[in-house]
């Protein structure tokens, strides 16, 4: 299931998905704003943003991580699939729910060490457990303080002084807010991983991988030109 063949159901399901496209071209779209203003103002005023490379890279990671959880949803996630075409359909299917519960594995452990690294820098204590999370740890201490580089500190953001550090004033962004991305991100990787899963069960897709999207391409732009003529 390539992305172009991807139907959201129900108003809720259209209305997320075109929430999430909008999310991602937006993130795409300030990174190119950002340093496409820095270009012009560094060869044309001999100025610069002096946070625009922090902030551009900051999209870019937000980018990923998002775009990750959004590819297991529409299925653009490449792999090989060669031995498993070998097999016959009721085993592809085993080996489908296997690699979709290694998946999840991977999702959770993911999401915990995504939530131990971001709970410091929002004054809350990482999760206990080497791999999988027990409970949580106590008299960690918390890394609110923690400021970007060069990113000034947005207004909208100032509750954070009360509500994390102590009431004391940030004088750039601080890095709890860029790092959010990290446990979201992994949530709704998770998230999206669990929903393929329940779809394989039902039939409704062959695996959580799509491998042949070149072939599809191919055939597409064929038919479109037999339509043609």
């Amino acid at each position: 299931m390539s992305s172009s063949r991807y139907q959201p159901r129900g108003r809720l399901g259209r209305f997320i998905h075109r929430l999430e496209e909008t999310i991602i071209a937006l993130l795409l779209g300030l990174m190119v704003l950002v340093t496409f203003t820095n270009v012009v103002l560094r060869y044309g005023f001999n100025s610069q943003l002096i946070w625009g490379l922090e902030v551009t890279l900051i999209l870019f990671a937000w980018l990923v991580l998002f775009g990750i959880a959004y590819a297991f949803k529409i299925g653009a996630h490449l792999g090989v699939d060669a031995v498993v075409l070998m097999l016959p359909e009721g085993r592809r299917r085993v080996l489908a729910l296997v690699s979709a519960g290694c998946c999840i594995l991977y999702a959770v452990m993911l999401l915990k060490g995504a939530w131990d690294y971001w709970a410091p820098f929002a004054a809350l204590q990482p999760t206990s457990g080497r791999w999988l999370p027990t409970g949580f740890e106590t008299g960690v201490r918390d890394r609110a303080f923690y400021v970007t580089d060069q990113v000034p500190m947005l207004p909208f953001f100032r509750w954070l002084e009360d509500a994390i550090n102590y009431g004391e004033r940030y004088d750039k962004l601080p890095r709890v807010i860029p790092y959010a991305m990290l446990p979201f991100a992994a949530a709704l990787m998770l998230l999206r991983i669990v929903q393929a899963t329940i779809e394989i069960v039902r039939g409704e897709r062959d695996g959580m991988i799509v491998s042949h999207e070149a072939e599809d391409a191919v055939a597409e732009v064929a038919a479109r030109r037999e339509g043609e003529a």
